[in-house]
């Protein structure tokens, strides 16, 4: 790997200006609508006291799950030694930071009150998934951030394996931990499973892995950096091996509850009879996040086919995350089983919800400060090689 050499982008083209402009746009909307949630109350969103994760909870937990998916690269790289891939290690540590603070910041400002952060990291109660997190999040910082400095720092390089190995297992645990802040929601029938945490683990790999090569082919392209058919081959079947393994995951979530008698009412709505859910459920997590993508990486040759897929995988993802987390909440929740319940009180009846404005451009303005970030980061340092080139990369993995 000595005769890779590493350089930031030079960042001084108006394009690039242009760039960083647009996604400051879209933040400065974010907070914009951030501000109005908070000093109007929540009456100005599509949430209720029945969806209280609405559509900023679906954007923040795929850049929190996108994030741990971005750091496979890297891992496979220092963990299971794969040359190939160590050119990418530092781009691939790179996003996993930047996903994550994005996400984090739809989380945290759609609290409603913010300032309530210092309570949650201040006053922990050990039964809740969500001070565990509080613990995942940052400890996920700081060992990535030591994981950067093992690839920057040479004399630090000896050190990369076992530090890409702490980091390979705390991305897993951090994302079995997202997973099962739904999986341990017992009282909601949608949710309560031990299979939403593997999944959310596959669902990661998928979702990162489709952010990376957006984001390595666009940085190649416009600073003019080769980028050889060797990498990109490679990542193609990858995340064609991903896809395929996010719908197996969710074809056995599904079936197994098909099997269990208590939980047909619950699939009989995600699939069949849910509104808006089962045709996001089939048109958007499994025909354009699943099936298109799968066609697209192993049935066209084509380069741009990679990036078509990739864009299909973040679509369905986003559709996949929508249909698990609002559609879980709009599923009459079963207060009294086995009991038939009547009041004023909407009980048995589907939570009506539509997205807005405000929420909408909060999730936005999370995805493009994870960009900005992204964007700023490669123009201070040098986080992508100057070529990826065939040659290069084949001389270098040797």
């Amino acid at each position: 790997m000595a005769s890779l050499q590493y350089r930031e982008i030079d960042g001084r083209s108006g394009a690039f200006h242009v760039l960083v402009a647009t996604l400051g746009i879209f933040i400065a909307a974010g907070l914009a609508a951030a501000w109005v949630m908070e000093h109007e109350g929540h009456y100005v969103t599509g949430m209720s006291n029945r969806i209280v994760w609405g559509t900023p909870h679906v954007f923040a937990v795929f850049l929190i799950v996108a994030a741990s998916g971005a750091l496979n690269v890297a891992s496979i790289a220092s963990v299971f030694g794969r040359d190939l891939y160590k050119p990418l290690a530092r781009l691939s540590a790179l996003l996993a930071i930047t996903l994550l603070a994005g996400g984090l910041a739809v989380l945290v400002l759609d609290l409603g009150r913010p300032d309530r952060l210092i309570v949650a990291m201040t006053h922990y109660n050990f039964k809740s998934i969500f001070a565990w997190n509080i613990f995942l999040y940052t400890g996920f910082f700081a060992v990535v951030a030591l994981y950067l400095w093992t690839m920057f720092e040479r004399r630090m390089n000896v050190h990369g394996r076992r530090v890409g190995l702490a980091a390979f297992l705390w991305r897993l645990v951090l994302t079995t931990g997202t997973g099962s802040i739904f999986g341990f929601l017992v009282a909601r029938e949608p949710y309560d499973s031990a299979l939403l945490a593997p999944l959310f683990i596959v669902m990661s790999f998928s979702f990162g892995l489709a952010i990376f090569v957006l984001v390595l082919m666009a940085a190649c392209e416009w600073t003019g950096r080769a980028l050889g058919d060797v990498v990109l081959n490679r990542l193609r079947k990858l995340l064609g091996v991903f896809v395929a393994t996010v719908l197996y995951f969710v074809a056995v979530h599904h079936l197994t509850n098909l099997y269990i008698a208590r939980q047909h009412d619950v699939e009989r709505f995600f699939l069949w009879d849910g509104g808006i859910y089962p045709l996001l459920f089939w048109l958007g997590q499994v025909l354009v996040g699943g099936i298109v993508p799968l066609a697209l990486l192993f049935g066209a040759t084509s380069r741009r086919a990679i990036p078509a897929a990739a864009v299909c995988v973040i679509l369905g993802g986003l559709a996949q995350l929508y249909v698990l987390i609002i559609g879980g909440q709009a599923y009459p929740q079963l207060m009294f089983p086995e009991k038939e319940v009547a009041s004023s009180f909407f009980d048995g009846v589907v939570a009506s919800y539509a997205p807005s404005l405000p929420e909408v451009a909060l999730g936005a303005g999370g995805v493009a400060l994870a960009l900005a970030l992204t964007a700023v980061a490669l123009k201070v340092l040098p986080f992508l090689p100057l070529s990826l080139a065939d040659g290069d990369v084949d001389s270098a993995a040797a």
